[in-house]
């Protein structure tokens, strides 16, 4: 018997790093008027970029039930896990965690540990990664957790925002400061680290591009990083990645495209990192 991971759809692990460790994973719900999409199933993502700006109805997002984590669960005790490590997006940003808890609390025929990653998108990932690697080579559920405490507090996600329409769309500023900062060039950016959201504003997409870079330097060696975007254009990918090669380690450098359940208020075009800084020793 193993340690068996789940984690929910907003994380952005690629599909065949999810199979290859028997990830289980709990995918959020994107509502349009009344329409409803399961993330990464009824919709794909770069669909969802492109008809985003013509939604007549702006999406919102939705948790799944307590219902939904006990029948995973408890279909993992099924197959024989001997326990369950359950990590999960931010609980700054999302309930997925409250959810996760109440069903591990009903869940006895394992033992289910439910972690808050402090993190979203490939911050959390990269700590599924762990997980499932550590996981398959028979560390416990505790000695993972053990890693993982550790991982939070070296893990960094940032990225610019390409427009602030979506955040005026979708309620988190008021039109008419949304339409000061679009006159002004304003270009948030977004910053995740150790559970606490903040931003930061800058003036035109090059200054805003040059500010990652300034950030990637400010986290020092790096362990783990990787690309994320809101459906970016490939050249903004490409010209980003060049202006941090210096800063990158020397190895694949994953570029993962953020779920439409943050994608929803930060709207497509954005840009950023995500990275895990290199243990002090």
């Amino acid at each position: 018997m193993a340690v068996r991971i789940v984690t929910d759809s907003t994380c952005d692990l690629p599909a065949e790093f999810i199979a290859r460790y028997g990830i289980s994973v709990v995918p959020l719900y994107i509502n349009v008027g009344d329409q409803g999409f399961l993330d990464g199933i009824d919709m794909k993502r770069d669909e969802f970029y492109t008809r985003l700006p013509s939604f007549s109805t702006h999406p919102t997002t939705a948790v799944p039930s307590p219902q939904k984590f006990y029948a995973i669960y408890q279909a993992l005790a099924d197959e024989g896990a001997s326990e369950i490590l359950s990590i999960h997006i931010s609980a700054a940003l999302s309930g997925v965690v409250d959810v996760a808890r109440s069903a591990a609390q009903e869940t006895t025929a394992v033992l289910v540990t439910v972690l808050d990653s402090q993190q979203l998108s490939l911050g959390t990932g990269f700590l599924v990664e762990t997980a499932a690697k550590m996981a398959v080579e028979g560390s416990s559920a505790a000695e993972i957790v053990a890693a993982l405490d550790d991982q939070i507090q070296r893990i960094h996600v940032f990225a610019a925002l390409d427009t602030l329409e979506f955040l005026r769309r979708s309620g988190r500023m008021n039109k008419y400061m949304a339409g000061i900062a679009a006159w002004l060039q304003i270009k948030p950016i977004m910053t995740m680290h150790n559970g606490k959201p903040g931003s930061e504003r800058v003036r035109t997409r090059d200054r805003a591009m040059k500010r990652l870079v300034e950030m990637l330097a400010g986290v020092g060696a790096l362990e783990r990083a990787a690309i994320v975007h809101t459906h970016a254009l490939p050249g903004r990918i490409a010209e980003l990645r060049a202006l941090a090669a210096g800063l990158l380690p020397q190895r694949d450098i994953l570029s993962a495209e953020i779920t439409p359940v943050i994608g929803a208020h930060i709207g497509p075009g954005a840009v950023g990192f995500a990275v895990v800084a290199a243990a002090k020793r």
